[in-house]
């Protein structure tokens, strides 16, 4: 495998940087692992010819397979429980409370392959059903994004091998997953229908026509430099409603910034209720 030049990874990283925000001046070995033998694969004899193949190809499907590539899609069902317990026990108490109760809006930023908020439309699902609520009477719909496109065509098709569902409680999967009987099993239609899948540059204007209750943007901001993750927080705020909660990454924090939203627990924050 042909050595990535620091010139090479500069080009790289200072492009993926603009344009998405992604920080891999300091992932060489990361970049060497998700490229190398694709490249040499496509029959480029270094990454610098790659990446111009790259930027020419105005169909723009290997801009989609790079960013594919060298972004982290790893996610597991009911990912960090203890935020989606609070979603419950506190948020969504809070989110009932208010006069558009029935309008439940939740976006979760860098969904990967979809089982992050599939993981939280169940336990949406369950708490309504708890309460007696018909899920027909409220829109629980969770808006789910990524950058990457690949990542964003498994999680629309919703269909995992069965080891990636062991967190998930038989009855739960009894409920929410149709048996492929090929080792595989399929997200209901049901299950479904309460998440919209959507590709989104987080570093693109938020064009939204209301307000989050929570966004979930978990584990993602710690490929950002800490300009990145500042701005971004800031957007954040903008468009979260009042009392509105952001979760983030058990390794991630925003105490090194001034952003207003009010610490809660950890990777828990609060934008203070008017």
């Amino acid at each position: 495998m042909p050595n990535l030049s620091e010139q090479e990874l500069s080009e790289i990283a200072g492009f993926i940087k603009d344009r998405y925000g992604v920080n891999l001046a300091t992932k060489r070995m990361l970049v060497e692992s998700r490229l190398g033998c694709y490249m040499q694969s496509k029959g480029f004899a270094t990454y610098g010819e790659y990446f111009q193949y790259v930027k020419n190809d105005a169909s723009g499907a290997e801009m989609a397979n790079l960013i594919s590539r060298i972004t982290t899609n790893h996610t597991f069902f009911l990912r960090e429980s203890d935020h989606l317990q609070f979603l419950i026990d506190e948020v969504f108490p809070w989110i009932e409370s208010l006069p558009d109760s029935k309008d439940v809006r939740i976006w979760c930023a860098g969904c990967a392959t979809g089982e992050e908020p599939y993981g939280i439309a169940i336990h949406i699902l369950e708490h309504l059903a708890s309460r007696g609520v018909s899920p027909r009477t409220v829109d629980t719909t969770i808006l789910a994004s990524d950058i990457s496109e690949k990542a964003l065509t498994t999680a629309s098709l919703g269909e995992y091998p069965h080891e990636n569902l062991l967190a998930i409680p038989p009855e739960w999967i009894a409920k929410y997953f149709i048996d492929l009987f090929d080792g595989n099993y399929r997200v209901t239609p049901a299950l479904r229908s309460n998440v919209a899948f959507k590709k989104i540059n987080l570093l693109d204007p938020f064009i939204v026509k209301k307000s989050f209750h929570a966004i979930f943007c978990r584990n993602v901001m710690i490929y950002f430099d800490a300009d990145t993750r500042a701005m971004l927080v800031r957007r954040f705020y903008e468009i979260i409603e009042p009392g509105g909660y952001l979760f983030i990454g058990h390794s991630e924090s925003l105490t090194s910034f001034p952003c207003g939203f009010k610490y809660i627990c950890p990777s828990v924050y609060r934008k203070p209720p008017e």
